[in-house]
């Protein structure tokens, strides 16, 4: 079997905040590795430090990767937005087999379906 990543852009703590509180209920995140997944995780353009904080006191399901110097935003030129001083990645998933970027959701609209909609989407791939 291929390996399988998925990629969720993490725009700011609220929205990881608003995402956890409705993981702990009836998420569908655990059931990605019964389909394939082998790797999931969140990506945002803060440091190092604020990741393990957030991750730490979201209690998040998976690790966040800190693309910090924005060398990976600007490399596949994903969307941002610009807030009291910082540049924050947009809303997205990224799809990820054995190293390309094979699935993208975005615009992210509604966010609190997106889990669902990519597992549903999992769902429906011959592996």
């Amino acid at each position: 079997m291929a390996a399988r990543s998925i990629s969720r852009g993490c725009a700011a703590a609220r929205w990881c905040t608003r995402t956890r509180a409705r993981a702990g209920r009836a998420s569908p995140i655990p059931r990605a590795g019964t389909l394939g997944v082998l790797h999931l995780f969140g990506l945002s353009t803060q440091d190092t430090a604020y990741q393990a904080e957030a991750a730490q006191r979201l209690h998040l399901p998976f690790p966040l990767l800190s693309d910090a110097a924005g060398a990976l935003t600007r490399a596949l030129r994903l969307p941002t937005f610009e807030t009291q001083g910082m540049t924050l990645l947009k809303r997205l998933t990224m799809i990820i087999d054995d190293g390309t970027i094979t699935r993208v959701f975005y615009p992210v609209f509604p966010p609190d379906r997106n889990a669902a909609d990519v597992v549903a989407w999992l769902a429906t791939q011959r592996r």
